[in-house]
């Protein structure tokens, strides 16, 4: 099994893990990455609540969830857990994000051309019926299948 195959299975199984966990303390797990840094492999959970996180619930959040996650051990080996809040730019993963920030910026990255782009930036419209996310530019719109899109965050800076 490759690493990328791997970092999908470690990720898909810490949000069977955690998703419950922060559902319940009132928080959203917006993403959770597993990724290779200098120092070793990072676990990286980012959370959101209605009228933003705080410090103390990303530290609240880091005890429980490193407790968990020894009892579970779904990741093989050493790491570092970080736990954040999404930032300004916040990621936009799930189809449901796109409807939840219409109206605001957003930029978009696909895993492949779409019209001979792979970057688009402008006013999220929300959500076609066929799963397209629709971005209105600055002289065209474009729909963006949600299955090709590889990066988007909303675009505020």
């Amino acid at each position: 099994m490759n690493f990328e195959e791997r970092k999908k299975q470690i990720e898909n199984k810490v949000i069977e893990l955690v998703e419950p966990l922060t559902n319940y303390n009132g928080l959203e797990l917006v993403l959770v990455e597993f990724v290779k840094g200098p120092r070793g492999n990072i676990l990286r959970l980012v959370i959101d609540k209605d009228g933003g996180v705080t410090l103390d619930d990303c530290s609240r959040l880091s005890r429980v969830v490193s407790d968990l996650l020894d009892v579970h051990d779904p990741v093989p080996g050493s790491y570092n857990l970080e736990v954040s809040s999404p930032g300004i730019n916040r990621p936009l993963v799930r189809l449901d994000d796109y409807q939840k920030f219409s109206g605001k910026k957003i930029f978009v990255r696909t895993s492949q051309p779409i019209d001979g782009r792979r970057k688009f930036r402008g006013l999220l419209i929300g959500i076609s019926d066929n799963e397209e996310v629709i971005i209105k530019g600055v002289s065209e719109q474009f729909l963006v299948p949600f299955d090709l899109i590889n990066k988007a965050r909303l675009d505020i800076l």
